[in-house]
């Protein structure tokens, strides 16, 4: 079994973008994203195909070695238009269509053949949110079924939001596994989940804020197992995104949102959030008051472990009197997700 060091699921937006075409090349070899198209109500035909352009071109530009392309929000009426318009991506990037045991019988068979033109493999995603459905096994069988063996498939088992609510999460990851193993010669396999919480108001408030990396916690209690595969399971997260971020639909023409925002930095057990401001006199002064907060952790890596930590150094240390470096939303998820991926790779096995 072959496959990338690390997984993230990303959604198909320009910070989640440019933190990949930033990453430095020998990180950037070592991920393969699962792009996430996000939920287009009531888009048909033109609309949606110019829709997808808009989403999976950039990411499909920066996508340089192999990943997946997902729409996991398509509504049923628009699963013929979402497969011809992803299928550009994959016939001529480097992006994989996925299916699941869930999906409809339309979308299964899109995806399919979507991967025998691509000739570049299929991905199944199970999701499981909750506990182990071992009904899932016929289901899988049956996508599995409909690819034949000339199609390669990537297993993706998406275990949801893994919070420390969820302690049995590793338990049930490998009642999964097991199941779904040895149901086909799988190229790859990626055990994913989203430890990154949802921002919320009254996080913010307390200006800083420290959640346990259970996702992570998940991953080792896996590879610790005495499973043969178990040395071979590639890691994959939600970046610095809460799980629910990947479900919003986009929202246009709206101005404002709140004068609060977060750093995001990510240490061997933890993410950790800092409260920032969007607006108002004191936002410079307070914003890299943040970043120096982050920089002067025991924990901070150094300017030039990555372009993440590059820019939270030049935020730290700009003037007060200048707003230039200080960034904005999508600036922060952007340099989040570049430390985080950065720190991730390196702290992969073969990383």
């Amino acid at each position: 079994m072959s496959g990338p060091l690390y997984v993230p699921v990303l959604p198909t937006r320009p910070h989640a973008a440019g933190a990949c075409r930033r990453l430095r090349p020998e990180v950037r070899a070592a991920v393969r994203p699962l792009w996430n198209l996000p939920p287009l109500p009531g888009a048909v035909s033109e609309t949606l195909t110019a829709l997808v352009g808009t989403y999976v071109g950039p990411v499909s530009a920066v996508t340089r070695h192999g990943g997946w392309i997902d729409a996991p929000y398509g509504e049923d009426a628009q699963t013929s238009a979402l497969a011809e318009a992803l299928s550009v991506y994959c016939e001529l990037g480097l992006l994989c269509p996925v299916t699941g045991p869930e999906r409809t019988e339309a979308q299964q068979v899109a995806a399919v053949r979507t991967a025998r033109r691509c000739r570049r493999g299929l991905g199944v995603r199970v999701r499981v949110a909750g506990e182990w459905d071992s009904l899932l096994v016929e289901e899988v069988r049956t996508v599995l079924a409909r690819s034949g063996p000339a199609i390669p498939v990537d297993l993706l088992l998406d275990m949801g939001a893994v919070f420390a609510d969820r302690p049995d999460a590793g338990k049930e990851a490998l009642r999964a596994l097991d199941a779904l193993m040895p149901l086909a010669d799988w190229r790859s396999a990626a055990l994913l989940g989203g430890g990154f919480p949802q921002v919320t108001a009254d996080m913010v408030e307390e200006g800083t804020w420290d959640e346990p990396r259970a996702e992570w916690s998940m991953w080792h209690e896996v590879r610790a197992s005495e499973r043969a595969y178990a040395p071979r399971l590639r890691y994959g997260d939600y970046g610095t995104q809460s799980v629910a971020a990947l479900a919003q639909a986009p929202v246009t023409g709206r101005k404002g949102g709140p004068p609060w925002g977060v750093l995001r930095y990510t240490t061997e057990n933890s993410y950790l959030l800092f409260k920032m401001l969007t607006r108002g006199p004191d936002r410079v002064a307070a914003n890299r008051s943040a970043a120096r907060r982050i920089i002067e952790l025991p924990e901070f890596r150094g300017a030039g472990a990555g372009q993440g930590e590059e820019w939270l150094s030049v935020c730290a240390h700009g003037p007060s009197w200048s707003g230039e470096g200080v960034g904005g939303p999508a600036e922060w998820l952007r340099a989040g997700n570049l430390q985080h991926m950065t720190y991730v790779v390196h702290s992969l096995p073969g990383g």
